[in-house]
């Protein structure tokens, strides 16, 4: 079997009206082997040949790109001829509907209101640009939305919905920022099922705010903490907490420092004491 025609011949529309088609050398094509590429778009139109053609390293034409294509509802015929000095190499030829292969942009202007005084968020959009339709009923979307603070996390928020140009979020909390993005994909009409490009994000939602008074008392609280601490930090190395606090003096023990003396000593002493205030009484009494 010759096997010499082309392989995992495939195209892609993108941007609209640009089109790339690739392909493989056959596994048995000589190496010498070139190939050449023709379309008609549609019954109507003539076949052409690539205008732009992709080579590979050994200048071997391993593709073709396309501008101002014009997606129609009908087939596209395409054929891929080779030729060889070695020996003749077999054609490949395919219908493909143009529409399947399209890669669709994402929704374009994508505005996001919410209410300040409700958790509802309305969400608009316009539909993909494309060629051969400008129906908002031919399409679905999709939209995601994450946290800001967290885009890479967990997604909060995930609805399809088909057709319209129009979404209500319902928010849960109303003090954070969101990230919203959105593609679409064929719903209906002849346009590509597949889903397309993701939008860039859209920021909405407002920031965690703490209130006016709420941060005086703030504030304040910081500022006498700190204030405490460097007066605490000051009377330690200065001694001013003593002077503020003196300490209150004991009464004094008489006994204070006999408890290690001699017995006979300390009965001596007591006598002693007892008799001077005999002493003290007796003339306490001649003086009356």
């Amino acid at each position: 079997m010759n096997r010499s025609a082309i392989e995992n011949f495939s195209c892609v529309i993108y941007n609209v009206s640009l089109m790339n088609c690739t392909w493989q050398a056959g596994r048995d094509a000589p190496g010498d082997t070139q190939y050449f590429l023709y379309w008609q778009n549609s019954r109507d139109d003539d076949e052409m040949e690539c205008e732009l053609y992709i080579k590979d390293e050994n200048g071997r034409n391993t593709g073709c790109r396309f501008k101002n294509v014009r997606i129609e509802t009908q087939k596209s015929y395409f054929l891929v001829n080779g030729s060889s000095k070695d020996s003749q190499i077999q054609f490949y030829d395919e219908y493909i509907q143009l529409y399947k292969t399209e890669k669709l942009l994402s929704p374009s202007n994508i505005t996001v209101n919410c209410d300040e005084t409700k958790d509802d968020c309305i969400i608009q959009w316009q539909r993909p640009q494309i060629s051969h339709s400008n129906k908002d009923k031919c399409f679905k979307y999709e939209i995601n939305i994450k946290y800001k603070d967290n885009p890479e996390g967990k997604t909060i928020y995930t609805s399809i919905q088909e057709g319209g140009n129009s979404h209500t979020f319902q928010r849960s909390n109303t003090r954070k920022k969101y990230l919203l993005k959105m593609r679409a994909a064929g719903s209906a009409c002849f346009v590509s099922p597949a889903w397309g490009e993701w939008s860039t994000p859209v920021e909405f939602g407002n920031e965690e705010i703490i209130s006016s008074s709420e941060s005086i008392l703030l504030v304040v609280a910081v500022a006498t903490l700190l204030v405490t601490i460097v007066a605490i930090s000051f009377c330690k190395r200065t001694g001013c907490w003593k002077a503020a606090f003196p300490q209150i003096p004991e009464p004094k023990n008489a006994f204070h420092g006999l408890h290690d003396t001699n017995p006979e000593l300390m009965e001596s002493k007591l006598l002693s004491i007892k008799s001077e205030n005999e002493e003290i009484m007796l003339v306490a009494d001649v003086l009356k």
